[in-house]
């Protein structure tokens, strides 16, 4: 019987100073699978300021992914590169980068499909539930979920992703979360995390019980 790893990614919301961040990053990075520097106002020099700070707190470049920036994640050695709609083509990145693990934003089952084709490694797909970093915009929910996890490309749900909630994403067929305010706006961030991480156990047992 196959023990299924469910992935869960961290994510920076760009808001809170970045020594911050690495406080609380230095505490829970073992519970983790990625951090996303997700850090849109950054310069390149910035960014790596931000991965110096972060590598001096023992945080490992193995589990660093940068969002847009795929220069400098080739530069710093880091894990890997999250891409938006606005950013290189995954492709592009494959290509030039293939050390690089790439991940491709999506909406729609249609861009996955794309992102299957620019060969990603997997797909970060939202936001799956009604979320205060995107006030106003509904949310895809399950059932958009539960079709975008049919193609053949792992997809990490993100969006509103609570604990409590964690389960249904995984029934739905996601490879793991991402989460972002649940842990960086939590009283007790270490706490928060572990939360998580026993329902993605959990999560686990479930999906072990039916292979």
């Amino acid at each position: 019987m196959t023990y299924i790893s469910n992935e869960f990614h961290l994510i920076s919301n760009g808001k809170i100073p970045i020594e911050q961040f690495a406080e609380i990053v230095t505490d829970i990075h073992p519970y983790v699978t990625a951090i996303h520097l997700r850090e849109k106002g950054k310069t390149a020099r910035e960014l790596l300021d931000a991965v110096e700070l972060l590598t001096k707190k023992n945080i490992p470049l193995s589990k660093l992914i940068l969002n847009d920036r795929v220069d400098v994640a080739y530069v710093i050695n880091a894990a890997g590169v999250q891409l938006a709609y606005h950013s290189l083509d995954a492709a592009i990145a494959k290509e030039n980068f293939p050390r690089l693990r790439v991940g491709s934003s999506i909406h729609s089952f249609e861009e996955g499909l794309k992102a299957i084709k620019d060969r990603a490694d997997y797909v970060l797909f939202g936001h799956v539930f009604r979320s205060n970093s995107k006030p106003g915009k509904s949310p895809k929910g399950l059932e958009e979920l539960k079709r975008v996890t049919h193609l053949n490309i792992p997809v990490i749900a993100i969006g509103g992703i609570t604990p409590e909630n964690t389960h249904q994403v995984l029934q739905a067929g996601a490879s793991g979360i991402a989460v972002m305010s649940g842990v960086l706006d939590a009283k007790d961030p270490v706490e928060a995390v572990k939360s998580y991480v026993n329902e993605l156990k959990n999560g686990d047992e479930s999906i072990v019980s039916f292979i």
